[in-house]
């Protein structure tokens, strides 16, 4: 079985996808250059890519010839898409490399989606330079693709220098420990950045603690997802911290990963002085009935957070009751959705609940005894500029 991070298959395999992408039958020949085939296809692309360019078909092609790969037609297909959309096409090291040498001289794409595409960390380099350069591309999806910290350094590195880039995906690409640097170092230069997923990685307690002082310093970044990774301990308390400092983050899932007791202290006091983060998920972090009352403490002066998400964590219906009660302690609270999912919660609880919506009669409350439904997606926080 070929490894994920090899290249392609055969020659004469390679060379029958090159000759049908290029609409010509397996075995017939190029026409030479400088025949009249070849000057009609230069007069067409002229007006696009001035004299003597070359269409992004074309230079993908011959690319694709030069590294010996097959051409995805779906590239073809979609011609100056403002989205280039590649998704599960294995095109592996080789294949970005083919596919970096186009994108370098298309102006027109703007969303570039190659996620589960096995570029390893050798994919991920040979995109980096038509990254870097590009002023077109906002919006970069390389989840699933195996990148670990090799590829995770060529990224950041390439996107630290680019203004244009606003969402990265970097999500279930086993990061760990050693990219949490260059992670941060990108939160520490991209001021433009707006949305970066890293949620199904490996980030652990030490990468928490680097990713906490740079998510402090960070200016801009509005919507973070660090979901299903592994910030417990020493490191879940420095990466909440950030966000006591933090003046821009408005998003922020933290969902699956074992912050505990401590996490969720650091996160109520984070909460008393942070007036800016509007969603907070903390579902499935081992928050108790303790955690539960300190994470409390900030919800009795924040004004701010609009949803809060806690469902599938150990605090039953003492920690429930706990939360509600601070709530109902801030007249000034902006919550909208209280989410306790999956947590039994007693007749007190359901009392008290009611005296709090009249109070607060915009919110809503979710538990396992009452099913509310809520649209997913209350905060349209990022959208890519066209």
């Amino acid at each position: 079985m070929r490894d994920p991070c090899e290249g392609p298959g055969g020659k004469e395999e390679q060379e029958e996808g090159v000759a049908t992408a290029a609409g010509r039958p397996a075995g017939v020949p190029e026409a030479k250059k400088g025949s009249d085939a070849d000057s009609d296809s230069d007069q067409e692309t002229e007006g696009a890519y001035g004299q003597g360019g070359q269409s992004q078909d074309t230079l993908y092609l011959r690319s694709c010839r030069a590294h010996s790969v097959v051409p995805a037609s779906c590239f073809l297909r979609q011609g100056s898409n403002p989205e280039l959309n590649l998704q599960h096409r294995g095109l592996g090291p080789q294949g970005a490399r083919a596919l970096a040498s186009a994108l370098t001289c298309n102006p027109d794409i703007k969303r570039l989606d190659l996620r589960d595409n096995g570029l390893c960390g050798a994919g991920a380099e040979a995109l980096a330079g038509a990254l870097s350069k590009s002023s077109s591309i906002c919006d970069v999806d390389l989840s699933e693709n195996q990148l670990g910290a090799v590829g995770a350094r060529a990224i950041c590195a390439a996107l630290a220098g680019n203004p244009a880039v606003q969402r990265v995906r970097l999500a279930g690409n086993g990061l760990e420990e050693q990219a949490a640097q260059d992670l941060a170092e990108l939160l520490l230069a991209h001021t433009g950045l707006k949305s970066l997923d890293l949620s199904y990685n490996q980030l652990d307690d030490q990468a928490g603690e680097t990713l906490g002082p740079a998510l402090a310093e960070n200016t801009g970044l509005t919507e973070l997802n660090v979901r299903w990774n592994h910030l417990r301990g020493p490191g879940a308390v420095a990466f909440t911290r950030g966000l006591e400092a933090n003046i821009f983050l408005r998003v922020l899932d933290i969902s699956y990963n074992g912050c505990g007791d401590p996490g969720a202290a650091a996160v109520g006091e984070a909460l008393k002085a942070n007036n800016v983060l509007e969603e907070l998920r903390m579902s499935n972090n081992r928050i108790s009935a303790v955690g539960a009352l300190s994470l409390g403490l900030g919800l009795r002066v924040n004004q701010t957070l609009r949803i809060l998400v806690v469902s599938r964590n150990p605090m039953r219906s003492e920690g429930c009751f706990g939360v509600l009660k601070s709530v109902q302690a801030n007249p000034l609270s902006a919550l909208e959705l209280l989410d306790f999912s999956d947590i039994q919660v007693n007749r007190e609880f359901d009392d008290l609940a009611s005296s709090v919506k009249v109070i607060l009669p915009g919110l809503r409350i979710k538990t396992a005894a009452r099913r509310v439904e809520y649209k997913e997606e209350l905060l349209p926080v990022f959208r890519p500029s066209e």
